[in-house]
């Protein structure tokens, strides 16, 4: 009976531990990825812009990772994650995003996958290049962890400066517009043939999110 209590208090333990275990292996990954990112980013030049049947399907894709894991609660997200292999990254690291007002440094993956959306930020590959004419499109999670991955994109402001890091080049945007939209609203992802939109997607609000909490930046015209 006593080593049944015994195992019984170890197994409650190893549950409550669980999600910070998790967390630092999450963030151990995130690490490697911005220390990866230092050495080597891949070339996006080639990338071209996709139809926008495609970039609607991408983008319900995106809302329904973000849906799927603001859903759970931190056991329901810890029974999930006991069941299933970790999944690692799979897209190539071609940024680093920087946000100075929120302490935000994150490699951005290319492809908004679960398995990316797990460690790092993710850029839509429907979307633009980043830095090039058009609207490109990165989204990552609403952590409730305080300053892990969006967490704090909503003490964002107007006027802020959002910085992304290429193998070649260093893109300082400028926020000028700052929105909370229904998941479905796509409308987000317009861009034109003039400015380079940067447009970061995370969930709204932080517990039960029901809508996407939307950050659009620019570079300024020459």
């Amino acid at each position: 009976m006593r080593k049944l209590s015994y195992f019984l208090i170890l197994a409650g333990i190893l549950v409550i531990l669980f999600p910070k275990a998790n967390e630092w292996y999450n963030d151990r990954q995130q690490d490697k990825l911005l220390e990866d990112a230092l050495q080597s980013y891949s070339d996006n030049s080639d990338s071209e812009p996709q139809a926008q049947s495609g970039l609607t399907s991408s983008y319900a894709e995106v809302t329904r990772v973000l849906a799927d894991e603001s859903a759970l609660n931190e056991a329901d997200q810890a029974q999930k994650e006991t069941k299933q292999e970790t999944m690692e990254p799979g897209g190539q690291v071609m940024a680093i995003i920087e946000i100075d007002k929120i302490d935000l440094k994150l490699p951005v993956l290319e492809g908004a996958t679960q398995a990316n959306m797990k460690h790092a930020a993710a850029h839509m590959k429907e979307t633009a290049s980043l830095g090039e004419k058009g609207n490109a499109a990165i989204a990552a999670h609403r952590a409730r962890t305080t300053g892990r991955l969006f967490n704090r994109l909503n003490e964002v402001e107007m006027g802020d400066t959002i910085t992304v890091r290429t193998k070649d080049k260093t893109y300082n945007y400028e926020v000028y517009n700052i929105s909370v939209v229904e998941p479905t609203d796509v409308s987000v992802l317009n861009g034109n043939d003039k400015d380079s939109i940067l447009t970061l997607i995370t969930c709204d609000p932080l517990v039960n999110p029901t809508h996407r909490l939307i950050v659009h930046a620019k570079l300024p015209n020459p």
